[in-house]
């Protein structure tokens, strides 16, 4: 799962396509690791090829069909941010995670500043540095190229948490990779670096490609205990709109809106189990 970006017209690589471009930005030298998200140790690497895992994700159930818990979550990958979406969120007070990207960061200082204004909203959290894929193998996901090695999934993680410390916000706990795939041990090495790693039950806007309508019935169909993956970073998207509709709409339902931190959330593939401090 990942952000699309029509207007770089690259919307024939897959309906979950993101600019390749994402990729071109990676400096050559890692910075020093982020104190707060510890350092991991390399993992060895696999003597046969992995399989590509996409986490499942899900907040408690409130147990209650006239209040059902959902857990809206939107990836910042590049761009702008959608002022339709983070607008009804702060006017409607629905609490939601975000996971922001240190590109997206550097181009929008004045919804940082929303984030900081209201922390009861938001939980601000990593997607990484340049929206690489966080694969330590040498693969393309819907076509772009993953960081291919250990070393370059540290980065993408430990940059991006920098990056966010860099804006004044709070440490992050939680990391979503570009795509939202992952193998078994960039897991384990994220793991390590003290994060849980952030799946969904529910793709909320096909990474911002589907249509304002169709948009608004997925989300607004959420189901107890689900969490939704959305993307807020593209404000000349149709989707984006669809979106605003349906938190109005999942409010009018009387959904107790959660952010990851406050409701135990529990994905699969190991990643958000409790580790021992030793892995």
């Amino acid at each position: 799962m990942r952000c699309a970006l029509a207007v770089f017209g690259l919307l024939t690589l897959s309906p979950f396509a993101v600019a390749a471009e994402a990729a071109a930005d990676i400096h050559g030298t890692p910075a020093a690791p982020v104190a707060d998200a510890g350092s991991a140790p390399s993992p060895k690497r696999p003597s046969q090829p992995q399989k590509l895992v996409e986490p499942h994700l899900h907040v408690s159930r409130s147990g209650n069909a006239k209040a059902p818990r959902i857990a809206l979550t939107f990836d910042a990958c590049m761009g702008k941010a959608d002022e339709r979406i983070l607008t009804t969120l702060v006017h409607e007070s629905v609490p939601a995670t975000i996971f922001v990207t240190a590109r997206w960061l550097r181009s929008n200082p004045q919804a940082v500043a929303i984030f900081l204004q209201n922390p009861d909203l938001f939980e601000v959290e990593n997607h990484g540095e340049n929206h690489v894929p966080a694969v330590d193998l040498p693969v393309a996901i819907y076509g772009i190229a993953a960081a291919g090695s250990p070393e370059a999934v540290g980065r993408e993680v430990a940059r991006g948490a920098e990056a966010m410390l860099a804006a004044g916000l709070p440490a992050p706990r939680w990391f979503r990779g570009a795509t939202a795939r992952y193998d078994l041990s960039a897991i384990h090495e994220i793991r390590a670096m003290g994060y849980r790693i952030a799946g969904y039950s529910l793709n909320g806007d096909d990474g911002s490609l589907l249509g304002a309508q169709a948009t608004e019935r997925r989300i607004a169909s959420a189901k107890d205990g689900d969490v939704v993956i959305s993307h807020i970073n593209q404000p000349s998207h149709a989707a984006g709109e669809g979106i605003a509709r349906a938190i109005l709409a999942l409010k009018a339902r009387g959904v107790e809106f959660v952010k990851l931190a406050d409701a135990n959330a529990a994905g699969d593939d190991d990643t958000t189990n409790e580790r021992s401090p030793a892995l």
